[in-house]
């Protein structure tokens, strides 16, 4: 089978355009990345050139690094300087598939970038994200990145604290502590495309589907593009309104008590994580929790 005319090929590059049509990819703002299952594979690697030079895996020049938990294996992921308004047109000059060396300290292009290029430029950590997911749960294939604007404008007024934000997420749309029970990790302001931002990315993945990135934007895991985007979907939506809450009052007159989100555990199947459950003084936006 061809890659083009297969359906992952069609649901990546939907994920791409839907993400797009949010607003979300600025330019050649975000990345996408999907680690593809042995069938899949298996079905594609007569459209594969095996033949393709090894290249050094590395945050920045002459740094080397290696994921060997996800040595042999085969991902789809964006191209560097790629536009995600482009992919849906013209899948093969804009993504493109790797293989992992049997060490998982090199990769290799057996399709895709038909124009030349190379993969993401944050490829090192998407694989280090990769690598972690698939120790906590194998069929956690998707990592993706982009930037949501609602998300993005409230890391410059809230606590860059991760029980704060993703408190104050979970009250302006309660799907959300059902859709994300573990809440929201926080990475401070750091350069990207960097080890310091991949590893504190992945440090977040062990045990958070979500990472946001101050004033730059967020990273979002999934076991199907439907999730992953649905995941990035329902966070944003909530942050956008909290962002018209604050520009009518600093304060809520109602929300969802501690008390009401505990309501959703047994008839949903989820705990939510009691450390977002904090008591408040009052409706004031953004308390941190009394030490």
């Amino acid at each position: 089978m061809r890659v083009l005319d297969s359906d992952l090929m069609k649901a990546y590059a939907r994920m791409a355009t839907d993400g797009f049509q949010q607003g979300w990819h600025e330019r050649n703002g975000g990345n996408l990345s999907y680690r593809m299952k042995a069938e899949e594979v298996a079905a594609l690697r007569d459209d594969f050139t095996e033949n393709g030079e090894w290249r050094v895996i590395g945050w920045q020049e002459n740094d080397e690094s290696a994921f060997p938990g996800l040595a042999g294996e085969y991902f789809m992921v964006s191209g560097s300087g790629r536009y995600f308004r482009n992919i849906e047109l013209d899948p093969a000059a804009n993504v493109c598939i790797i293989e992992l060396n049997e060490r998982g300290d090199r990769y290799r292009i057996v399709w895709g970038l038909t124009e030349g290029g190379m993969p993401t430029s944050e490829l090192p950590t998407h694989l280090a994200n990769l690598e972690v997911l698939k120790e906590r749960d194998p069929e956690i294939r998707i990592v993706y990145h982009c930037h949501p604007t609602n998300t993005i404008a409230l890391t410059f007024v809230l606590p860059l604290d991760s029980r704060v934000f993703t408190r104050e997420i979970f009250e302006m749309v309660t799907e959300c502590a059902v859709v994300f029970p573990e809440g929201i990790g926080i990475v401070p302001w750091v350069i990207c495309g960097g080890r310091v931002i991949g590893e504190m990315t992945a440090e977040i993945m062990k045990k958070q589907d979500i990472a946001v990135w101050a004033h730059h934007g967020a990273f979002c895991c999934g076991k199907t593009f439907d999730l992953a985007f649905g995941l990035m979907h329902t966070m944003e939506k909530a942050a956008e309104v909290l962002v018209k809450v604050l520009s009518m009052s600093p304060v809520k007159r109602n929300t969802i008590t501690p008390d009401q989100f505990r309501e959703l555990n047994e008839p949903f199947g989820i705990h939510i994580n009691e450390s977002f459950l904090y008591e408040k003084k009052d409706g004031t936006i953004g308390q941190l929790p009394e030490a």
